[in-house]
């Protein structure tokens, strides 16, 4: 991409590299930074979508480099990062749209968002689908299940309803919000067709811990979230198979030293990752910097973005709702509430390390190995090809190299194809 291009045409030019075959190249000279530390000197080399090789000695670059390029018939390309600071590639696991469409919006919607955040070095997007109606859930999620055949980069469905608390529903439509009774539960499971990755489930509802345990033996990670749970149902809900929390702080009723809540509960057990907003808005920096020191590795940075991210200000919808965006917040017209963010991956991660001085390895570990853990993929499994989350061999070519010292997503690798 030069820059002068159309959404319209880069959404076609992304969807191209996308579900074409993958290069082989090499990036070297690079300042590499991961969950594992900081390497000065590094380089990668990939083939088939893979990281094949990975050092910081010339010699062992020439000869990896040479091995593969005699072996492999595709494109090859050799890129001198000059120092500039390389990366994984981002992955998010809870976002519903950019560049004026949702991932509700069908097939093209999917393809316009998904370039919206690939620009800024998301390479792998769980498709968040927010509260409608049954019947409109269950024809989203079977769009989201042929999309995700055939582009890698798209990791399946993140249902954000219809399970939640009508007290902690947020942006969500109130009608539409029920009770997970199973019939409920087994219409989503056999519309999704296996590609239903997470789902944020109140478990104080009625049928709430029988449905985590449900969608949990089916495959899917159970969330924790838009809630009033106290703490022994929270800690029900994990031991019952949530293994996430919902966007922490927000929508959940927070800590009190008499009624401790989700939060507490959460901070207990190692087995949940724990969602964050870093905006600054839906959770403010000291307690953003709290979360870190509370959680550590256990944090996933999301977006929790709708259809207004990379737009201007002004109105626009989520799902049925209309919503209002005023200097990058946005929020419902008929009550206020926030109704997601305008917040990109690569934003998260510079006010992180920029803004709240937080390490560069801890910030960039919850926008890569973090997420890849709350689905259980940063280790090999059935829904992506190759671990993700880590430079190293025998994972994934998703990488970012950054504009020179910036956080700017200069170039972009989703398993070996360049998106950017």
């Amino acid at each position: 991409m030069n820059g002068n291009e159309s959404k319209e045409e880069q959404s076609l030019a992304v969807q191209k590299a996308v579900t074409g075959a993958a290069q082989t190249f090499a990036i070297r000279n690079a300042t590499k930074i991961d969950a594992r530390g900081v390497e000065h000197h590094f380089w990668l080399v990939s083939a088939h979508g893979e990281i094949v090789a990975t050092g910081t000695r010339d010699d062992d670059y020439n000869r990896a480099w040479a091995d593969v390029c005699a072996h492999s018939d595709a494109v090859q390309s050799s890129t001198d990062a000059q120092d500039a600071i390389l990366t994984p590639g981002y992955i998010d696991i809870h976002s519903h749209g950019a560049w004026e469409r949702s991932f509700d919006d069908g097939s093209e919607g999917i393809a316009m968002a998904r370039v919206g955040h690939a620009v800024h070095g998301t390479t792998r997007q769980v498709l968040s689908l927010i509260t409608n109606p049954l019947d409109v859930m269950c024809n989203n999620l079977r769009t989201v299940a042929k999309v995700c055949a055939a582009r890698p980069d798209c990791l399946g469905a993140h249902l954000e309803g219809p399970f939640l608390a009508l007290s902690r529903k947020g942006a969500h439509d109130p009608a539409c919000l029920r009770d997970p009774e199973p019939q409920y539960v087994d219409r989503l499971l056999e519309a999704g067709n296996g590609c239903i990755r997470q789902i944020t489930i109140a478990p104080e509802l009625p049928h709430g811990i029988e449905a985590i345990r449900r969608f949990s033996q089916a495959g899917v990670v159970p969330a924790i979230g838009h809630c009033d749970a106290d703490y022994e149902t929270t800690r029900r809900g994990v031991d019952a198979g949530a293994r996430i929390l919902t966007h922490v702080f927000n929508a959940m009723n927070g800590i009190h030293h008499r009624k401790p809540g989700p939060i507490p509960a959460i901070l207990e057990d190692p087995r949940v990752q724990v969602e964050l907003i870093n905006d600054g808005f839906h959770v403010q920096n000291p307690v953003v910097k709290l979360a870190f020191a509370l959680f550590g590795r256990r944090i996933a940075l999301i977006t929790d973005s709708m259809a207004a991210t990379g737009c201007p200000d002004g109105a626009y919808t989520l799902g049925k709702l209309d919503v209002n965006v005023e200097e990058g917040h946005a929020r419902l017209v008929s009550n206020g509430a926030i109704a997601g963010s305008t917040l990109t991956m690569e934003e998260s991660v510079r006010r992180g390390v920029e803004e709240l001085g937080l390490s560069a390895v801890d910030v960039v570990a919850a926008a890569t190995e973090g997420p890849a853990h709350a689905l259980g993929i940063e280790r090999p499994n059935t829904i992506t090809n190759y671990p993700l989350g880590f430079l190293a061999p025998g994972y994934a070519a998703d990488c970012i190299i950054h504009a020179e010292q910036s956080w700017k997503a200069q170039s972009v690798w989703c398993e070996g194809r360049q998106l950017v």
